[in-house]
């Protein structure tokens, strides 16, 4: 029997995905408290600016990670369940949807946070935190749906075989 990990799943291959939720969540709360430092106080421009540089940081050491496990899920996990139960419509096409999403607002912030950051107005600079606050909730809410309807669906869906060769498959390292 395995030890109490505080994961949910016993497949091992949802264990791992359970898992690396849990170390991207851990990495968003770091750069998340910088997102709701620039809500809650009444930044002055060069503060600002020292936090914007502190948050691309964070969110650069973040994307490598996450953009590891996205793929991991398009690759190997989400073909596989679509070949149990479609690809049309359901909650795998909203589940990809939101990869996206997430994908562009990221995108979106490391966009404009590229070059000389200390030329930013406090202006632009609350535009571009503001999409790293709204990345946040999307992951937020796609890593329930993942725990709470993507992942127990593969639990009872796969057969053995496919359990079996899908944690081959995702049993690699993130980081």
């Amino acid at each position: 029997m395995p030890e109490n990990t505080g994961l949910k799943f016993t497949m091992p291959a949802m264990r791992i995905l359970e898992n690396e939720h849990r170390y991207l969540s851990f990495l968003m709360e770091e750069w998340h408290a910088l997102v709701l430092w620039f809500e809650h106080d009444q930044p002055v421009l060069e503060e600002s600016r020292t936090q914007l540089h502190k948050l691309r940081k964070a969110i650069l050491e973040f994307t490598g990670p996450l953009k590891k496990h996205t793929v991991k899920e398009e690759t190997f996990f989400f073909p596989l369940l679509g070949s149990y139960i479609g690809f049309e419509q359901g909650p795998l096409v909203g589940i990809q949807e939101e990869h996206r999403e997430i994908d562009g607002y990221i995108g979106h912030f490391l966009h404009y946070t590229e070059g000389n950051i200390d030329m930013l107005p406090l202006e632009d600079i609350r535009a571009a935190v503001k999409d790293t606050g709204e990345a946040f909730e999307v992951l937020t809410v796609h890593f329930v749906k993942e725990e709470t309807v993507i992942y127990p669906m593969a639990e009872h869906q796969l057969s053995a075989k496919d359990k079996e060769r899908l944690s081959q498959q995702l049993n690699t390292l993130i980081t």
